[in-house]
């Protein structure tokens, strides 16, 4: 019996761009930057800093949780953002029929999660409403990371969006009833 055929990712030689601007364009929802990203092998530590950066400020925004809250929050985003890729690889590559690699949707993914660095500026008194704004934003590039990536159609990627989201859920609820967490310790009240 043979196993089958696993895509290998080839060197990337295309422009490079200085971090700071990939993570600007993928903020801008600049399609070209998922490009780089995706097909960069390189830019997968950079796509978890910058997880890492919006998880902090996600994190710091809440500060009462302490500095404990504060690296939980970001480990827990890590790990979320690997599922959460495997799982839109699973969908969207197997099931729907798109073209990535996993490493190709951790990086777009991850460089999607560059506006959720604006969340520290919802500490400011009278700026909460911003949550809203930049939860909306992260929902728009994170379509755009599954789109580029995939190399399908808006359609196909809020599809797979919508089915890796409910698989995601019901994972992290699977998951938490297996380890005993009550649901209600999931939500901040």
């Amino acid at each position: 019996m043979s196993t089958p055929p696993t895509r290998v990712e080839p060197p990337y030689l295309g422009p490079t761009r200085p971090f700071a601007e990939r993570m600007l364009g993928a903020a801008l929802l600049d399609p070209e930057v998922f490009e780089e990203v995706e097909a960069d092998a390189g830019a997968t530590a950079q796509a978890a800093t910058v997880v890492g950066l919006a998880a902090a400020s996600a994190a710091f925004a809440q500060a009462e949780f302490g500095l404990a809250g504060v690296a939980s929050g970001v480990v827990g985003q890590l790990a979320g953002w690997s599922v959460w890729a495997l799982i839109t690889y699973v969908i969207g590559d197997k099931i729907l029929g798109g073209t990535a690699t996993w490493g190709q949707l951790l990086r777009t993914l991850g460089f999607a999660q560059a506006p959720g660095i604006l969340m520290v500026l919802t500490t400011i008194p009278g700026m909460a409403w911003l949550r809203w704004v930049i939860g909306a934003w992260l929902l728009l590039a994170g379509l755009m990371a599954i789109r580029q990536a995939l190399d399908v159609g808006t359609a196909r990627a809020v599809v797979t969006a919508v089915l890796g989201f409910a698989a995601f859920v019901g994972t992290a609820l699977l998951l938490a009833a297996a380890l005993g967490i009550p649901l209600t310790g999931l939500v901040r009240p």
